[in-house]
């Protein structure tokens, strides 16, 4: 919908896309004195709602523009990407179609122009943007450090130029940032030899933690907006979390930059490992 289209968004624009959405309080009221006990805050579903014009470039075409707009939004029992582009910017939500209006009046039937109103529920309220962003990292490795070398002549240690620094060593370090201004889920990767594998966010200690050995050819994947742990896309191994492990659903990506260590067992293999990051930026 929009410029180059039959289906031309009214001068009134869209309704509830940019808002705040509704708010469900966890406030307690103090029974002893004024005020209340501040408690969570979550957002509720997005309503957003679009006055649409019907706009055929000939009145022959009334009938089948109609049409394609009654086919784009119908009733569909999953929720389908919403994307809005404004000012060059494109965010979108993951939305359902609740209400339709097309009235068939009398310029409809003179001219074949409507002015429809279609209605989306985001049961999810955040706008996501379209780029999938990721981060990888491996398991800490040590620097090898210089190659000290035997000189055959006299048997002492020595140093020959050009020096072997080693291969450099890794922290185990990952930084996922997240442009938007609301939290986000991302979806977790992580990939074998390794044995109980564990992200932690450095600033505040937010963690997930699995009692399970992967072999090289393993993925473990964790789907935090869903809040599943499956091995190599099949079986579940949600069981595996450790008692002190985040729950899924609230591992989220804050707004700004999020730092992580990834660790596992001291001592197991794990040259191989690593650990995938994989969002959308997420705003209000």
């Amino acid at each position: 919908m929009g410029p180059g289209t039959d289906y031309q968004i009214a001068d009134t624009g869209l309704t509830g896309w940019a808002d705040l959405p509704g708010l469900d309080s966890g406030d307690v009221l103090r029974p002893d004195q004024h005020g209340a006990w501040p408690g969570a805050q979550w957002a509720q579903a997005r309503t957003v709602t679009a006055p649409v014009w019907l706009l055929p470039e000939d009145r022959s075409r009334a009938a089948a523009v109609a049409r394609a707009f009654n086919a784009a939004t119908g009733v569909h029992a999953g929720e389908q990407w919403l994307a809005v582009r404004l000012h060059g910017e494109t965010l979108a939500c993951r939305a359902r179609v609740t209400q339709r209006v097309v009235p068939h009046d009398r310029m409809f039937a003179t001219r074949g122009a409507a002015k429809a109103t279609v209605q989306w529920v985001c049961t999810d309220p955040r706008r996501f943007g379209t780029e999938q962003q990721w981060a990888q990292a491996g398991l800490p490795l040590p620097e090898n450090g210089l190659s000290w070398r035997r000189d055959n002549g006299n048997g002492a240690d020595s140093l020959a130029w050009p020096l072997g620094w080693g291969r450099s060593g890794s922290a185990g370090l990952v930084t996922a940032v997240n442009t938007g201004d609301a939290p986000t889920s991302p979806v977790i990767e992580f990939r074998g030899q390794v044995t109980r594998p564990s992200l932690v966010r450095l600033n505040d200690g937010l963690r997930i933690e699995y009692d399970i050995t992967l072999a090289p050819s393993d993925v473990l994947t964790v789907d935090t907006n869903t809040g599943t742990v499956t091995l190599n896309g099949t079986a579940s191994r949600l069981h595996t979390a450790m008692p002190f492990s985040t729950p899924e659903q609230l591992f989220q990506l804050s707004p700004g930059e999020n730092e992580f260590a990834f660790r596992a067992t001291p001592g197991a293999p794990g040259d191989s490992a690593t650990v995938t990051i994989t969002w959308r930026n997420a705003h209000w």
